[in-house]
């Protein structure tokens, strides 16, 4: 639960968690980490500073009205400084010049995991061979992260509240909003097991430590030596929930565009009114032409991503799903719960500079 105001910068959130009488019969200890991203300066001295005109006379980076569908995004890399990404080689793939991917807006004083940086980390006494459920929750106003397990055994069982089946793997990345339910073993011998947020496209981390009773604690340094992962749709093509909804037709489709000017730093999204009635089965493609990754959220509301670049997929039930930069991904909801919710980007300073839009219920 947070602010929706410049309110959330100044770490004005807490976790919810709603547990049934399932979840207290597992045998398994619960750890919720909630991150966030902190800078000493204010929320609006930090949107100012995005505001400000640049000297730069690149183009602006909206590709909006291109159809990406299809496009071969290969020649990708990081640039030096971890701030953007280099377009590699897709001039020659599409026949134009293309700007660089922005990755972070935002270089921020320090980032938190339960507001502790990893000078002075959340120690969390775990039991020898015992399992633990991580509750993380991404919570940063603009920072995109990858959770690193280390050398536990790690499975993640659930994202934004929903259950998926169970995908094994020791990196999990989560986009703004985003939460993840992620089993942990910890080893019958025990020991000190650091769990990682690793910054999106740069060395910054935060994070908190698992250790057993007796097990020697050292200090894991805030800035690794290699850069974050990006956070793409890699997972998300993965994702498959435990149970599917019942399959029936589509009463309506939509289509919206995401759209960016890094210049102006203004943010929208085109498309026509969403307006549904109660009941109705509602498909939405969002298409993003910037040159940025946009976190979509939907309130009051969960959906299922059924497309992701065309590609038809059984995926998961959530309420925020990431639209990387020139990509497209397309979700369908019932609608059972009228009023007028609002659908924008969790990126908060993308959110308060217009990347917002609702749904709204007629009787």
């Amino acid at each position: 639960m947070h602010a929706h105001t410049l309110q959330e910068q100044s770490l004005l959130a807490a976790p919810l968690i709603v547990r049934t009488a399932e979840d207290k019969k597992r045998d398994e200890q619960e750890v919720v980490v909630l991150l966030h991203d902190f800078s000493f300066k204010t929320p609006e001295e930090l949107l100012a500073g995005l505001r400000k005109p640049s000297d730069s006379t690149a183009t602006p980076h909206d590709m909006t009205g291109m159809d990406m569908t299809g496009m071969d995004m290969g020649g990708m890399s990081h640039d030096a400084g971890g701030s953007g990404m280099a377009m590699g080689n897709a001039s020659s793939m599409t026949g134009m010049d293309m700007p660089a991917m922005d990755i972070n807006d935002i270089d921020y004083d320090a980032y938190l995991a339960n507001d502790r940086t990893l000078d002075d980390p959340e120690v969390f006494q775990v039991e020898k061979g015992g399992r633990v459920r991580l509750r993380l929750i991404n919570g940063a106003a603009a920072t995109a992260f990858t959770i690193d397990t280390g050398k536990l055994d790690a499975k993640l069982v659930a994202v934004d509240g929903q259950d998926v089946q169970p995908i094994p793997r020791m990196m999990f990345p989560v986009s703004m909003g985003q939460r993840l339910d992620i089993l942990l073993q910890i080893p019958k011998e025990g020991g000190t097991f650091p769990v990682l947020a690793l910054r999106e496209g740069a060395r910054e981390r935060t994070g908190v430590v698992l250790s057993t009773v007796g097990a020697n604690i050292s200090k894991v340094a805030p800035v690794g030596e290699t850069a974050g992962p990006l956070v793409g749709l890699d997972l998300e093509m993965r994702l498959k929930p435990t149970s599917l909804p019942a399959e029936r037709h589509i009463d309506k489709s939509f289509t919206l565009s995401l759209t960016g000017d890094m210049a102006k730093y203004s943010w929208g999204i085109s498309g026509d009114p969403l307006t549904v009635f109660p009941g109705d089965r509602v498909e939405i493609a969002i298409r993003n032409g910037s040159m940025m990754s946009h976190p979509m959220h939907l309130h009051g509301h969960h959906f299922q991503v059924t497309q992701i670049e065309g590609r038809k997929v059984n995926g998961a039930l959530r309420d925020t799903v990431l639209i990387p930069s020139l990509s497209q991904v397309s979700i369908v909801f019932d609608a059972h719960n009228p009023g007028r919710w609002p659908l924008h980007c969790h990126h908060l300073y993308h959110m308060v500079s217009g990347m917002m839009t609702y749904v709204g219920y007629e009787a």
